[in-house]
């Protein structure tokens, strides 16, 4: 996708005239990006015993490119600009650029819409990293052959988030794969096929099979935790004891 945005900022009249090519818009090589941070937008300070602090590059302020490269604009942003702007932005500014729109909505879709355009991989989450490779897993062509385990993917995610990364798991499971998906949110758990609860505890006190079948079964299970609170989500009304307390 980045191949892509830096070929079309190379294509304005004003790339053209100072005849720049393609690879003046990558911060990983020299000519077009800040040298006093090798393009990395901030510098480190190491901290002898502490951990390393990262702080902005005094000379780009973050930027990642020299002046002469932020003077090049597209639709009147700056190739930083770009990087700077959340999925959910840029997807609107490329939408007439299928090559770039398609790689954006398939990472809006799976709820990474917040995440800035530059982001850079060690700074995403466990959950965010995960819906990375699930968004490149659904550019590909499917096999309908493919089993995907997902470990807690909602982790940091909105409501309206889950929801769309909820829909991406449908169409992959319609077009015949399997999902497995290790998770404690509700929603999730809810809408799965079949459910295998773990406990009854966490830790050394758990490992064991409590529960398992569909969202519905297992709600009406009474030694299940996780079934107790999912009778609330399905608004199933469960016959016998509530699920022992906790022990702490």
């Amino acid at each position: 996708m980045f191949d892509h945005i830096r070929k079309i900022f190379a294509a304005t009249p004003e790339a053209k005239v100072r005849g720049y090519q393609q690879g003046r818009f990558s911060f990983n090589v020299k000519g077009g990006r800040c040298e006093s941070c090798s393009g990395d937008g901030t510098l480190k300070i190491e901290m002898n015993f502490l951990p390393d602090v990262y702080v902005p590059c005094e000379v780009c302020r973050g930027a990642r490119y020299n002046r002469e490269t932020l003077e090049v604009h597209f639709k009147g942003k700056s190739i930083a600009d770009v990087l700077n702007m959340p999925i959910e932005e840029a997807l609107e500014f490329f939408e007439a650029i299928p090559a770039i729109a398609r790689h954006l909505k398939t990472l809006n879709d799976v709820g990474l819409g917040y995440v800035r355009m530059g982001q850079s991989a060690p700074t995403l989450s466990g959950g965010e990293a995960q819906r990375v490779k699930l968004a490149s897993e659904l550019q590909k062509r499917s096999t309908g052959r493919t089993v995907y385990v997902l470990d807690e993917p909602t982790t940091g995610l909105h409501f309206d988030d889950v929801a769309k990364l909820l829909g991406v798991l449908g169409r992959l499971v319609d077009a015949g794969n399997t999902v497995i998906v290790i998770e404690h949110n509700l929603d999730v758990i809810k809408t799965a096929d079949w459910v295998i609860d773990l406990g009854p505890e966490g830790g050394g006190r758990g490992g064991e099979i409590v529960a398992t079948g569909t969202p519905e079964h297992v709600a009406t299970n009474p030694s299940s935790y996780t079934g107790h609170y999912l009778a609330s989500a399905l608004g199933v009304t469960v016959a016998g004891k509530k699920p022992r307390k906790r022990t702490t």
